[in-house]
């Protein structure tokens, strides 16, 4: 995987976020947990965790209450540096460690893509917008997901994944890997 995959679903994640109303911040999402403020928050913490790893520096924003701000802001600052450290001269053939243990960078790459395409497509659902977030890149992150979430890092609480759930005959790339995330579609 390249960064131009990351900047794919950091493009599709800030074209939904940019439809976010004030008035929908306390809808429910198909993350159990999260309301549509929550997953923003969530949305602008991930590109900080990201980038915080790959430049091997302590996370000092988490993204909490930015969703209380001005989100898409927020975001594209986020998500810019978050690309920028990956695309640096040899940001790719490092060893990171993102908080839970030692990595290659590509792999961390592959986890902030995933993570990023799939929250996309958790506030297009939220919202009731369009879901079928671009195909392909869609079915490389599903293609990549089968090869690197090994069934260990499924849990009844999800604390990293839950159970893969059954997507809909004829779902969309994007829903099929939502379902197999564990979200319920």
């Amino acid at each position: 995987m390249q960064p131009t995959a990351l900047a794919q679903a950091q493009d599709i994640a800030a074209g939904l976020l940019a439809q976010v109303g004030a008035d929908q911040l306390q809808a429910p999402t198909p993350c159990a947990e999260w309301n549509v403020g929550q997953l923003i928050d969530h949305m602008v913490g991930t590109q900080n965790w990201a980038r915080a790893a790959i430049d091997g520096v302590e996370l000092t924003d988490t993204g909490d209450g930015a969703s209380a701000g001005d989100f898409r802001t927020e975001y594209a600052d986020a998500a810019a540096a978050c690309l920028a450290a990956f695309q640096a001269d040899g940001a790719l053939e490092r060893t990171v460690d993102p908080g839970f243990g030692e990595m290659p960078a590509a792999a961390l790459l592959g986890i902030a893509t995933t993570d990023t395409f799939t929250h996309a497509w958790d506030l297009a659902t939220a919202l009731d917008l369009d879901n079928d977030l671009d195909p392909e890149l869609a079915e490389l992150l599903l293609d990549n997901a089968h090869r690197a979430i090994p069934p260990s890092f499924r849990t009844e609480d999800g604390s990293i994944f839950r159970a893969e759930q059954d997507a809909p005959a004829g779902a969309n790339a994007a829903t099929r890997l939502a379902a197999y995330l564990g979200r319920t579609v």
